[in-house]
């Protein structure tokens, strides 16, 4: 069984040390998306990377829409490749969406998580009253539905938006590569249950170590939502970093990395 999950989504161990650092990647990516980052961890770490079920190499054949019909569904990924592993004491990174797939799953199991990563988190994307989530209903439905009647126009609408580099051409084409490799069908469902997902009542529960990682300027996850999410969950760390658009572990790994060394290294857990 354990095998079984490892093969499903795709689990990469690499590092020398025993603490697992367990990378978790965002919508419409893969775990390569990690590759600038992790080596700077796999000297003191046990780094784990993994596809999520219908991203990059995972076994689609595991997709089922009733089980990913909501976040609980990837949490549940998360804690079985975690139970696969026999692991404990795990540092989480999550990438956007994955920071409150991992905020389920360690409020599931807070016993085997010892703190969290949060890159580019989200609790709600959506604008609501007093809260500012950077899209409207309208905008959401505008982008489904572009990916529904025009695939490959979503992704070349969307990529530089998410990742805001213009000067870095390179990264916005590997980011729409990622986008139109995965199955349209299978990555639309994802789209809605990210967009539509509301957290914020998940987030108090969260009570261990917590750093949020804010980009600046980013078009997904705007200020107010990093800082909202650092108010609501208790003790946890807020780190504005000089980076821009919404994927800091590609277009600046290096501050990316000197932030969660310097959380790693500040924290006790």
């Amino acid at each position: 069984m354990s095998q079984d999950i490892l093969k499903r989504n795709n689990v990469i161990l690499k590092g020398q040390g025993h603490q697992i650092m367990l990378f978790a990647h965002g919508f419409g990516c893969d775990q390569n998306m990690w590759r600038f980052v992790t080596p700077a961890f796999e000297e003191e770490y046990k780094v784990v990377l993994f596809d999520y079920v219908g991203c990059g190499k995972s076994d689609t054949v595991a997709y089922h829409a009733d089980r990913y019909a909501s976040l609980h569904g990837y949490a549940q990924d998360v804690l079985e490749i975690c139970a696969a592993l026999e692991a404990e004491e795990i540092i989480f990174v999550g990438h956007s969406v994955s920071a409150m797939i991992g905020l389920l799953a360690a409020v599931e199991n807070p016993d085997i998580f010892s703190c969290m990563i949060f890159i580019g988190p989200s609790a709600r994307y959506l604008n609501d009253v007093d809260y500012m989530g950077g899209f409207s209903r309208e905008d959401l439905e505008g982008l489904l539905e572009v990916m529904e009647n025009n695939f490959i126009g979503w992704a070349n609408f969307l990529a530089p938006v998410v990742m805001k580099n213009e000067e870095r051409a390179e990264l916005t084409q590997e980011l729409k590569e990622s986008f139109c490799s995965t199955d349209p069908v299978i990555t639309r469902r994802f789209a809605e249950v990210t967009f539509f997902s509301d957290n914020r009542e998940d987030l108090s529960n969260l009570t261990m170590p917590c750093l949020i990682l804010q980009c600046s300027d980013d078009a997904i996850a705007p200020e107010e939502v990093g800082l909202y999410i650092h108010h609501k969950i208790k003790g946890s760390t807020f780190e504005k970093m000089n980076a821009t658009g919404h994927c800091p572990h590609m277009s600046d790994p290096e501050e990316t990395v000197k932030l969660i060394q310097k959380f790693l290294n500040q924290t006790t857990y």
